[in-house]
Parts: C-alpha cells; sequence; structure tokens
C-alpha cells in the first residue's frame, strides 16, 4: 500500500467539497503540471506535444495532450465531480423566533439520516458584481451547522423504520435566534464583498468530518465524496502519468447524481465539442474525425458497490467484488452500463499487461443497477466504452468507505490504459500498441 496515495486522496476529498472545488482542484495541479487553460467563448491555437485543459460552468473540466498531429485516437477516462447533497434554495434562511434554520432541497440520492448529527459546512460558488463584470468566486464558509435527530423519547419507533420528511426532518440548525441576518452578512464577508453584490449562488450543505484510514493494518479509508472524486483524483493521478500515440483525455462532469442533462454534464456536447475543435486545431477533417473515433476508447470511472460484510446477499452470488482486490468492471444487460464483451476484453488485457487486478460486477437479477456517465456520453458520441469503479461500501452516505490498495490498482490500471493506443483493424478486431 504507498500511503501517499492515500494521503494523496484525502487531501484532494477534503479540498474538493463541491463539483467548483473539485475542478478548481483539478485545475490548480493541472496549471502546475505545465498544462493551458482554454476559454470556450474564445479561439483556440493548438500545438502538437502540449497539454490543455477547458472547463465549463466552473463545474466541469476536460483536459487533453497532443502526442503529435497525426495521432491515432482519443484514449478518455471520464469520472464525475458531484455528490449527493442538501442544496441551499435562494431565500435560505427559514422564519422563526428562537432558532434560524436554513431551507434546503435533496440533490441527487443521498443517505438522509447519515446527514443527521454530524457536522456540516455550507460551501459552493457565488455570482458578485465587480464593477462592470459578473464574476464568479468559491465559497467555504468557516463554521459548522447541523440537522438534529429527535430523541427516541420523542419517537420511539425510530429504529424500526424512520422515513425522514425532506421538508421538516432535513433542515440543518444553523444558530440560534441572534443569528437572523447572519449567513448573509458572513457570506458577503467572506466573498470581501457587500451583500447587494452578491448576484447570485449556487450552495451546498457538506460533511465537514476530516477523511481517515482505520482497520488493524490501515487498510480502509473513509470520507465523503469517495463517490466519485476517489475515481477523479485516481484518474488524475494517471493521465499525467500516462502517454501514447493517441490523444489523452480527462473529464470531469458535473450533474451525473441527477441525470446529466445539463450544459455542463455527460449528456451535453462538451465532450464532442472539444475533441471536434482538437481535431479541427490540428488541421484534421471530418472523415479523419471518424476514423479517429474508431480508433477511441473510452473509460466510465465511477465506482461499485462492494459485497456488505452484513449484507452478502444483497450482491450477485458469481459476479462481486471486495474492498482492495482491484478494479471493478460493471455490466448489466438492460444496458445501465456501457460495457459489452468486447469493451471489457480490451480493458481486462490492458489491465492484464499492467499488472492491476480486475474485478467483475453485476447486479443481481432481481435488483436493478444504478446508471453512469458511460451511457450518457455515447449516446452522442459513439466510442467504445467500459464502465469500471474502485469497490466501495455505504455509497450516498456522507461518509462512505473503501479500500487503500484499490487507490493504487486504479492508478496502474488507468495509467496503462493512456499508454496504450487501441487500432481497430476492424469491426471487433483490435491491437493494443503500448508505449
Amino acid at each position: 500500500m504507498n500511503s501517499n496515495s492515500v494521503q494523496g486522496l484525502l487531501s484532494f476529498l477534503e479540498e474538493s467539497l463541491t463539483a467548483y472545488h473539485a475542478v478548481a482542484a483539478a485545475a490548480k495541479r493541472l496549471e502546475a503540471g505545465g498544462f493551458t487553460r482554454l476559454e470556450e467563448g474564445r479561439e483556440w491555437k493548438l500545438e502538437a506535444g502540449r497539454g490543455y485543459f477547458t472547463t465549463r460552468n466552473g463545474s466541469s473540466l476536460i483536459a487533453f495532450r497532443i502526442p503529435r498531429a497525426d495521432y491515432r485516437g482519443f484514449q478518455m477516462v471520464m469520472s464525475h465531480s458531484d455528490s449527493p447533497a442538501f442544496k441551499l434554495k435562494e431565500v435560505a434562511e427559514l422564519p422563526g423566533e428562537h432558532y434560524v434554520q436554513l431551507d434546503t432541497e435533496r440533490y441527487g440520492g443521498p443517505i438522509l439520516t447519515t446527514w443527521m448529527d454530524r457536522p456540516l459546512r455550507i460551501a459552493g460558488r457565488a455570482l458578485v458584481r465587480a464593477g462592470e463584470r459578473i464574476e464568479t468566486r468559491l465559497v467555504r464558509l468557516d463554521g459548522q451547522l447541523l440537522i438534529p435527530n429527535v430523541a427516541i423519547h420523542m419517537n420511539r419507533e425510530i429504529n424500526s423504520g424512520f422515513a425522514p420528511n425532506l421538508q421538516t426532518d432535513m433542515l440543518p440548525l444553523y444558530g440560534d435566534g441572534a443569528a437572523k441576518g447572519e449567513l448573509a452578512r458572513r457570506l458577503a464577508e467572506s466573498l470581501g464583498v457587500e451583500e447587494a453584490e452578491i448576484l447570485g449562488s449556487d450552495l451546498y450543505l457538506v460533511n465537514d468530518a476530516p477523511g481517515c484510514v482505520w482497520g488493524p493494518h490501515g487498510e480502509y479509508y473513509s470520507c465523503g465524496r469517495i463517490d466519485d472524486l476517489a475515481c477523479a483524483y485516481t484518474a488524475l493521478m494517471a493521465f499525467e502519468k500516462g502517454r501514447s500515440d493517441s490523444v489523452s483525455v480527462y473529464g470531469l462532469f458535473d450533474n451525473e447524481e441527477i441525470g446529466s442533462s445539463t450544459k455542463q454534464g455527460a449528456h451535453s456536447t462538451f465532450l464532442s465539442d472539444v475533441l471536434r475543435r482538437i481535431h479541427r486545431g490540428m488541421g484534421r477533417g471530418e472523415e479523419d474525425f471518424q476514423a479517429a473515433l474508431r480508433n477511441s476508447f473510452m473509460v466510465s470511472a465511477d465506482n461499485a458497490h462492494a459485497v456488505h460484510p452484513n449484507h452478502p446477499e444483497k450482491c450477485d452470488p458469481a459476479n462481486r467484488c471486495y474492498l482492495n482486490k482491484g478494479i471493478v468492471i460493471k455490466q448489466a444487460a438492460g444496458g445501465s452500463y456501457a460495457t459489452d464483451g468486447a469493451a471489457a476484453a480490451v480493458f481486462g488485457e490492458i489491465c492484464r499487461l499492467a499488472g492491476a487486478p480486475v474485478q467483475r460486477f453485476a447486479n443481481r437479477s432481481d435488483m436493478p443497477s444504478g446508471s453512469t456517465m458511460g451511457c450518457c456520453i455515447v449516446s452522442n458520441l459513439s466510442v467504445n466504452t467500459v464502465d469500471i469503479g474502485l469497490p466501495q461500501l455505504a455509497m450516498h452516505s456522507s461518509y462512505e468507505t473503501a479500500g487503500c490498495t484499490d487507490i493504487d490498482f486504479m492508478i496502474e490500471g488507468l495509467a496503462a490504459f493512456y499508454s496504450t493506443s487501441i487500432e481497430a483493424e476492424a469491426d471487433g478486431a483490435f491491437v493494443l500498441h503500448r508505449s
């Protein structure tokens, strides 16, 4: 186990409180590595041998490295920047005399009770007036708040099946009556502006508990937002390491937890827009672009369900995965995962050659599977795609758990992927060119 990998991931998780912070953290690392930031609303002047990145909405990011003008195709790894949470409504303070509570609504599908009785923080972004400009600024407010449970003496059935009501049970306590109006004041102070200069915001409650490594041999780690920032981090580490004669592409998409159907989500044109601009920037035409797509491969990296120690019956008897046993390839006959036999074969062979262990996952046949970005992207960009992930426990809890060794397995497997160029000799026949 590489303790540096674990601590690096935990630092990234704690820095990436929201999708906006995750993209900012990734952009900071890319710039430090020599990548040039591009604006979508400006002309791109690209050069072979260099790396670039662009963002959309401040919550999605695509980075790429062009090895040469006559590259073979695109080697792409996509993950997502968002996690289940609670979003503050625009008018956040609720009326009340003795308490100040905040009005929230659910974002994605969190396990509701895991958000109660634990320290929470407010983070996100705000749009502020700066002279004649409107600027986006990240928000990370100091101080904690909490969603208190009802005592068992007042709800004797709480351990017999409690279904929290989103409008009454999941409201955070911000402060006492003396704190009225303080949230807006604190927000303005943190941004260095007057309250009237705050024109809009996207603010969320996030778990403020720090990540930890535990187990008798330090084999597990727990933190908020492991799904899917663990994949985002490991893919970024691999992106920095891998080289081939195809364009390496790293993607971080927002809004996967709510269906991806936004301008910055996986259903959008963001990825195809970027790929086409790369191709035009290298002086290549549409016919050649279609050929390059046939020699391209995409990894949709979104975490997988490990066998639960208390409920092993929740998993398929044969197609199941465990913590610290390797990268998970996910398949579903209903098409909720993009993996097919060809994609699984290609990616599995790359991992075998790299010495990175692979596990297989499929849901029980009587239990519907979740969905990922892979199917969203291939609906408008036809490339061979495999859905993979890191095995984890308590997916969509506010504090999730995964295996430390799997971090290095994922970095090794994805670095090998980025160091491989895939040639489609014919439909269903592939040659792996390893660097």
